[in-house]
């Protein structure tokens, strides 16, 4: 799939204002910081589409961004596991999470974002364990690969899929940095939407 255009839609807080029209949505979910914000600019070759910082817990509603003139939706989802805004924010935002992830009749998959350096955390197997349950169909996509020579790489997807107990062919690798694994992502994305 190629993106010939992307923009910045909607930000969302509120579940009864999530966009509802029919539209091909593809998701993106994981912890504060893991690159959320990065992929879709990379994908999109667009730098600072999506806003990213290196503070933890920015993204603090659910952002659409429409692709490709309508055709398809990038859909940020705020991170999980680090906020300071406290928990009552906390638990608003982990909410919106769920509402979507939950309600969403656009949703057509989830790209479930883990940090190739680290193994899934307690939170991300929470995330992981829900997607199961809610029967979404989703991807892992392991972040900051450049940061790993081939050897860890290799490793390092093993381990995670050894973690979730789920074939290795479902975690992708991707590194906003080097571009590995974009276009195999969005092939990915291409022939889910059609």
């Amino acid at each position: 799939m190629k993106i010939t255009s992307a923009k910045y839609l909607i930000s969302v807080v509120d579940k009864n204002k999530l966009l509802n029209d029919g539209v091909c949505e593809f998701a993106f979910v994981g912890r504060s910081n893991v690159g959320k914000s990065s992929l879709i600019n990379n994908l999109c070759g667009i730098k600072g589409l999506a806003k990213t910082s290196s503070t933890p817990g920015v993204t603090k509603m659910i952002n659409y961004f429409d692709i490709n003139d309508g055709s398809l939706r990038f859909v940020d989802l705020p991170g999980y596991g680090f906020h300071k805004a406290g928990k009552t924010n906390q638990k608003m935002w982990a909410g919106l999470i769920e509402d979507y992830l939950l309600n969403s009749e656009n949703l057509k998959l989830v790209l479930f974002l883990l940090d190739l350096r680290h193994e899934p955390s307690e939170l991300d197997k929470v995330m992981f364990n829900f997607l199961i349950q809610t029967q979404r169909n989703f991807v892992i996509v392991a972040t900051k690969a450049d940061k790993l020579s081939k050897a860890q790489q290799f490793l390092a997807k093993q381990k995670i899929a050894k973690s979730l107990k789920v074939r290795e062919e479902l975690v992708f690798l991707h590194s906003s940095l080097t571009n590995q694994g974009k276009e195999e992502l969005l092939n990915f994305i291409g022939n889910s939407v059609f």
